[in-house]
């Protein structure tokens, strides 16, 4: 599991609009969504490579029997194929940029 952690020193300050840039700079097209409290992903897989960044909130995602919760700056690396699922983790909405690879 690729788990990257936006660092403000290096990447400036946590923005969508920063984020978004570092992403389509590593070659991804990237939509925004929000996630409202309770919503779950069951297992499942993508075709193409993705990347889930969260700008806020709290999201469990579980890929290859382990787990780990993201939070604002967290940019969580799901190869094609990868059987995954998440899951919006307390009463805050999730705020996600999701990359897909062109």
């Amino acid at each position: 599991m690729r788990l990257d952690h936006w660092d403000e020193q290096r990447d400036g300050p946590l923005t969508e609009s920063a984020m978004r840039r570092r992403l389509e700079s590593l070659g991804y097209v990237v939509t925004r969504y929000v996630y409202p409290p309770g919503t779950f992903f069951p297992d499942h897989t993508h075709a193409v490579d993705k990347i889930d960044g969260v700008l806020s909130g709290r999201f469990r995602m579980t890929m290859g029997g382990r787990t780990v919760v993201l939070e604002a700056g967290d940019m969580l690396h799901v190869p094609a194929g990868a059987v995954h699922s998440a899951e919006v983790v307390g009463d805050e909405p999730v705020v996600s940029l999701d990359a897909v690879r062109r």
